[in-house]
Parts: C-alpha cells; sequence; structure tokens
C-alpha cells in the first residue's frame, strides 16, 4: 500500500470535496495532501509541488480542464506517463468508464464514497502500479 508519505495531490472544483477527501486521506494517515480546483491548476501543482506528488486522485467535471483532460495531459507526459491517477466522480455511465480506462486511468471511484471504498480503491491502484509487490 501507499506509504504514509506519499505525496498526494487532490482536484476537485468543489472545495467541499476536496476536504472531504483530504480529511478521509488523513484519517488513513496519509500526511503529505495538497489540492487544486481544477485540472489546469493541477498541472501546475504537479510541476512545481510542495512535494513531490505520487498520487492523483482527481474529479471528472471541472472547469477548465476536466479530469479526464487533466488524466489525458499526465499520460501524454514522458515524466507522469506511469503516475498513479483516480479519477472521482458522480458519472457512472459505462462510455465514461471506458474512455478513462481507455485514457489511463488507474482506478475510478464514484461519489459519494465511503473513507472505506476510498482505501479499498487505494489498495487496488497501488497494486496496479506495484504489479508482484506484497501488500502492506
Amino acid at each position: 500500500m501507499f506509504a504514509n508519505s506519499t505525496g498526494i495531490l487532490v482536484v476537485d472544483d468543489m472545495k467541499t470535496m476536496r476536504k472531504i477527501v483530504s480529511k478521509s486521506l488523513r484519517s488513513m494517515g496519509f500526511e503529505k495532501i495538497t489540492e487544486a480546483e481544477d485540472g489546469q491548476k493541477a498541472w501546475v501543482l504537479l510541476n512545481e509541488p510542495p512535494f513531490p506528488i505520487e498520487l492523483v486522485i482527481s474529479d471528472w467535471n471541472m472547469p477548465n480542464s476536466s479530469g479526464l483532460d487533466f488524466l489525458k495531459r499526465v499520460r501524454a507526459s514522458e515524466q507522469y506517463k506511469t503516475l498513479p491517477f483516480m479519477l472521482l466522480t458522480a458519472e457512472n455511465e459505462a462510455e465514461q468508464v471506458k474512455e478513462a480506462v481507455v485514457a489511463g486511468v488507474s482506478n475510478y471511484m464514484v461519489k459519494p464514497f465511503t473513507p472505506a471504498t476510498l482505501g479499498e480503491k487505494l489498495k487496488a491502484v497501488w497494486a496496479k502500479h506495484n504489479p508482484g509487490a506484497a501488500a502492506a
């Protein structure tokens, strides 16, 4: 599983949702969390972070740059193409899930969610990016 020192970028246009996700992560022991309100600001933070970003949890529907657009930009970057990236959204239509998978999403979580669900999804993301490693 991700270490408590993992740098996490939470992206959502709703401040309340960013705080819910961040609080859930802190309750799991994560210490390094930063936030952005859209994909454009998230891209800036990814490239000029307060600490190295090792995991992105992003909303899908946002102004300026959607989570899907941000994901595509991340995957197109040589530096970040393997960065663990989870989309968090109210959308759960099969076509959207398929589009996210094709774009290279690490995992997908539908709102509303519980901290337990977030924890399970994070374990799945970690396992996907660390094949063969024992889950801690």
